[in-house]
């Protein structure tokens, strides 16, 4: 052995790739916000920031004092160099400080594009319009700039309300009176989405009240709300207010979240999901700098704390505060039910529950003209695989049709034994009385999830469980959602704040042992029918394993994207 090889360092094993994120903003010199911001928050996230400097900033704690924006030469130099040699995954868009800066990026935007046809390119623009401090950083050519050529190129754009407001206007788009509390929030988002952006999330957290507050207290709220109006969901997404006075960088660490969360393949509203547990992870972990606000501290971890998982209201729901309050009041105590069998007749919901399931759905499918005979007929199957789920000591859960399982529960004078299953697009039909209906009566209610929003928004009605599925691949039913894997069903475990159920795919007792080790109950459909040999004790037996392992699968960092 040389001297020099008995020195040498050992070899650090390969990295996973980490996807690419470019960052086009400002540099803050107090290392606040701007790219000292976007690098933690990408860090987070376990993505690779490039950090491409399109202005410079002389600013501390305290105050900004010059805003220098590079040359559009200078800012192209960059992108340019980046395109040849790493290309990326998303791009966030901050401080641009000039138009000329924003037509460059919108010309690199259209490149990247067009050689990546077949892949859509992420774009997240986060208008700074102007400092906290009161420093402005957009004159009116910048500010027309970015409304008309960045907006209509925007996978999602994140500004707070005053930001918003100042884009519309640029846009000349007509605006309602503009009250304290929020309440105007999702019309100008909608405004903004008809205006070319794909997705937007106004952030709330420094409005004076709440968007759903009756009051005139100018005292904030309990909850920090932003307003999301994405493809794919729209609502307040609502976490607890956290009270520290080190916020700088806030908004630059809640749209880096959202760029890095698109880059690993998380659509709009999820990726927001995620963009609202890193930043209020970040705000927890703010430190003092300076003699005025501190940075917020985005790191990794923020994943798997079930205190950052956001609620999602289903709308512009105005009794949204009062549903917050009202569960993070009630907790849903965990359960153990083994084998939960979907059936659709009662003949075989009383086989089920006389052979020891403790949980049965009654799953029967609406025709596309029913008539009075099915109506009959479905009243006598709920009727009937009631009273004999209720003999057996188990629980009858009706799919879809809950206001006949509210009929039955009001005439025998109680719910026990009785709860209903609801799809999202099923409670998206509701209107909210309706919503609140459910949510107030004596029924337990299941609701099905497939993504992190769906997640978030099954959470304000105070669900008995929350299923999770496909777990693995189904052909019950046509869906876009891929497999969740026992990775995300870990995860859902973990977060969702009150027992889950798995489902999907699961035809073989071996697969519920592996889903029980986090699951609550697991949904077997076409395995009863599939695999004769296996009869539910079989599958019970299966469960229980799961059940009985030790210890408990670890949930990921973060969850993997579902849907295309």
């Amino acid at each position: 052995m040389t001297a020099s090889s008995a020195h040498r360092r050992p070899a650090c094993p390969p990295s996973p790739a980490k996807p690419v994120v470019w960052s086009i903003s400002g540099a803050d010199s107090g290392g606040g916000a701007g790219l000292a911001a976007d690098q933690r928050a990408a860090h987070a996230f376990g993505a690779h920031l490039c950090p491409v400097v399109a202005a410079v900033t002389a600013q501390n704690s305290t105050a900004v004092a010059q805003v220098m924006p590079v040359t559009p030469q200078v800012l192209d130099a960059q992108l340019a160099a980046l395109a040849a040699d790493m290309p990326p995954a998303a791009i966030k868009v901050g401080l641009l400080g000039s138009a000329g800066n924003v037509h460059v990026v919108a010309r690199w935007v259209d490149r990247l594009r067009a050689r990546h046809p077949q892949r859509a390119l992420p774009l997240v623009v986060d208008p700074v319009l102007g400092a906290t401090t009161g420093k402005g950083f957009a004159d009116a050519d910048t500010l027309a700039a970015l409304a008309r050529h960045l907006l209509p190129r925007a996978t999602l754009i994140t500004p707070n309300a005053a930001e918003a407001a100042r884009l519309a206007a640029a846009l000349r788009i007509k605006l309602n009176p503009i009250d304290g509390n929020g309440s105007h929030l999702p019309a100008l988002a909608a405004a903004l989405h008809e205006a070319g952006a794909q997705a937007v999330c106004i952030t709330g957290g420094d409005l004076p009240a709440t968007a759903t507050a009756q009051t005139q207290s100018p005292q904030k709220s309990l909850w920090a709300l932003d307003w999301a109006d994405t493809p794919q969901a729209r609502g307040w997404l609502a976490l607890p207010r956290i009270q520290t006075p080190h916020t700088h960088g806030t908004g630059c660490t809640f749209a880096t979240s959202a760029a890095a969360a698109l880059a690993l393949g998380h659509p709009a509203a999820d990726a927001l999901v995620l963009a609202k547990m890193a930043t209020a992870h970040a705000l927890r972990h703010g430190w003092p700098a300076g003699q005025g606000a501190g940075p917020v501290g985005a790191c990794a971890g923020f994943g798997t704390d079930p205190a950052l998982m956001p609620t999602m209201s289903w709308g512009n729901d105005a009794e949204f505060e009062n549903c917050l309050n009202q569960c993070r009041a009630r907790t849903r105590a965990k359960a153990l039910w083994g084998i939960y069998p979907i059936v659709d007749n009662a003949q075989r919901a009383a086989q089920m529950a006389a052979q020891g399931a403790k949980l049965v759905q009654l799953r029967i499918k609406t025709p596309q003209q029913p008539d009075a005979d099915w109506h009959i007929a479905l009243r006598q199957n709920i009727a009937q695989a009631h009273a004999a789920c209720r003999a057996a000591g188990a629980t009858l859960v009706v799919n879809d049709h809950w206001p006949l399982a509210l009929q039955l529960a009001q005439t025998e004078g109680s719910a026990d034994n009785l709860a209903v299953h609801l799809g999202q697009e099923d409670l998206l039909a509701l209107s909210a009385r309706q919503r609140a209906q459910l949510a107030a009566s004596k029924l337990r209610l299941g609701i099905s999830s497939h993504s992190l929003w769906e997640l978030a928004r099954a959470r304000g009605l105070r669900p008995a469980y929350i299923a999770c599925g496909p777990v693995w691949p189904t052909l019950t039913k046509a869906m876009p959602w891929k497999a969740q894997g026992l990775d995300n069903l870990a995860w859902w475990a973990r977060m969702a704040g009150c027992p889950v159920v798995a489902i999907g795919g699961i035809l073989q007792p071996a697969q519920a042992t592996q889903a029980a080790q986090s699951a609550a109950a697991v949904c077997v459909l076409r395995g009863l029918d599939t695999s004769p040999r296996h009869t539910l004790a079989h599958w019970q037996t299966a469960c229980a394993q799961g059940h009985g392992s030790a210890p408990r699968p670890r949930p990921p960092a973060l969850p993997h994207a579902v849907l295309d």
